[in-house]
């Protein structure tokens, strides 16, 4: 059973932010060199990138439940079922 729910544009932005952090690490360690401003473009793209992956998301969770709605309500409803009694 999952704990919470899957957020693909969070791990599109976490990794993103890691990707620059993991730059500008070697860079400090002198492993090679990297320009100030190349977190700019990296994180841009990647949360443009994020914001297109929540958004399609998104989308085809509401679709599933709208389609899982529309094919539960067949039957009688729940009062005169007797799930839920009136006194």
């Amino acid at each position: 059973m999952l704990r919470h729910e899957f957020r693909p544009g969070r791990l599109i932005a976490g990794a993103a932010a890691l990707g620059t952090a993991v730059a500008y690490l070697g860079g400090a360690a002198g492993a090679w060199r990297i320009p100030w401003f190349t977190a700019l473009p990296v994180m841009s793209g990647g949360l443009a990138l994020a914001a297109v992956a929540t958004a399609v998301h998104y989308r085809l969770r509401r679709r599933r439940s709208a389609t899982a709605a529309s094919s539960e309500n067949t039957e009688a409803p729940a009062s005169t079922s007797g799930s839920q009694a009136i006194r």
